[in-house]
């Protein structure tokens, strides 16, 4: 079942990575890469849940929240042209 859940994922992965790529503006390209974070941080605790290795859900939580970080830093400097004066 979690071997299911994990091909899901991983398909899922393969189109935002197309749609990060092809992606009409440059919004829905950080909307894209923002999901592809999201899906990883699923896929860590799925592989770390059929492995037996609860340390991998330690890193995913660290994973989703510098992806948040990193999505706000990235519209803040498109937004404004820097990050801070």
């Amino acid at each position: 079942m979690f071997a299911a859940a994990s091909l899901a994922l991983l398909a899922a992965l393969a189109l935002l990575l197309a749609r990060a790529v092809l992606g009409p503006t440059l919004f829905d390209r950080v909307l894209a890469s923002n999901t592809i974070g999201t899906v990883a941080v699923l896929l860590l605790a799925v592989i770390g849940f059929l492995t037996g290795r609860p340390d991998f859900l330690d890193l995913a939580i660290v994973y989703g929240l510098l992806n948040v970080v990193g999505t706000i830093a990235v519209l803040k400097f498109f937004h404004y042209g820097s990050l801070g004066e």
